[in-house]
């Protein structure tokens, strides 16, 4: 069981962190380039199963009918490639944004 202080109770308020309701300042911008992210992963992985499950009718006749990109289905290259890709970029981009972010609330201390 966690030792509690309950001498000091606004240091108790101090040691609260809800994801879903984070304070103003750094750790709301934080959690907002968080959803961000997720909300364009989640977009991209989930997005394009689902508008083809939607929008097309009869699935054995879409894949005959597919493109091809770089000489295998294009989605076998979206899944198999683009998606990993598009990981990788989005890793790249939520460092970059935690570093901004990071150096300048630490620029006005």
């Amino acid at each position: 069981m966690p030792h509690r202080n309950l001498q000091n109770p606004e240091n108790m308020e101090d040691l609260r962190i809800n994801f879903f309701r984070p304070r103003a300042g750094f750790m709301r911008k934080e959690v907002t380039i968080i959803w961000l992210t997720l909300a364009a992963w989640g977009v991209m992985t989930f997005g394009m199963p689902i508008h083809l499950a939607f929008t097309h009718n009869d699935p054995a006749r879409t894949l005959s009918e597919v493109p091809y990109i770089f000489g295998i289905p294009a989605y076998f290259w979206y899944s198999g490639q683009f998606l990993i890709l598009w990981f990788i970029f989005l890793c790249f981009f939520f460092n970059i944004l935690i570093d901004w972010l990071g150096s300048s609330y630490r620029r006005r201390r």
